[in-house]
């Protein structure tokens, strides 16, 4: 199963989907805010959103897992 990291350290801004949505690749799964900059973090494949990671707020660091793509 596919997973999506964070490529850097960033506060979870808004998470755009759900556990169970479906999504094509490129689509945006959650926006993480860092230095006053919204960055996406997209699907690199298309699947089913099988588990999210994070939540509203949290603070991530690089490399930690987002979300899981089956």
């Amino acid at each position: 199963m596919p997973e999506v990291r964070a490529e850097m350290v960033a506060n979870v801004w808004k998470i755009v989907v759900a556990e169970g949505d479906a999504v094509e690749e490129g689509d945006t799964l959650v926006i993480l805010e860092s230095m006053k900059m919204e960055i996406p973090v997209i699907a690199e494949d298309a699947g089913r959103v099988a588990q999210l990671k994070v939540a509203e707020g949290d603070v991530v660091q690089e490399g930690d897992l987002i979300a899981v793509i089956e």
